[in-house]
């Protein structure tokens, strides 16, 4: 599993919430950024105010055919679950969270991962030597002596 978090070198820590009054809450980045963007999402989970009733949070992006799509990705209740991990479910932006039923508040949770363009090759050129480093590090093969 990829490193995330305070320790990973260009992520940053992403947060939302949606509530009666917002809805929905689309993260995307300035166009012009040529770098590589992933939203790693963390948790859903219900905040103080929620009432206990069904709280349906959706996904709503583009598929391969860059027609939109909108995917339940949680479904909260306060007495039964008020919080779901979602394991660093990566997403590329731009996405829109919606709140398709209930009222909230709903905090979504996670981490914004930024990989510069350069930065991506140098890590290449990194995993070129470590291979070349593994190689010079074996020893020939002798033959037996009798």
């Amino acid at each position: 599993m990829e490193p995330h978090g305070p320790g990973c070198p260009g992520s940053v820590l992403f947060g939302c919430e949606l509530t009666a009054n917002t809805k929905s809450y689309t993260f995307q980045v300035d166009q012009e950024d040529d770098s590589d963007h992933i939203l790693a999402l963390s948790v859903v989970c219900l905040t103080d105010g929620a009432k206990d009733e069904c709280n349906v949070v959706e996904v709503v992006g583009r598929n391969h055919e860059n027609q939109e799509i909108a995917v339940p990705v949680a479904n909260l209740k306060l007495s039964c679950q008020p919080l779901l991990s979602l394991d660093n479910f990566k997403l590329q932006p731009p996405v829109t969270f919606r709140l398709a039923a209930g009222s909230g508040p709903v905090h979504l949770a996670g981490w914004h991962r930024i990989m510069h363009r350069e930065d991506a090759s140098f890590e290449e050129d990194d995993d070129l030597s470590e291979e070349e480093e593994e190689e010079e590090e074996l020893a020939p093969i002798m033959p037996a002596k009798k």
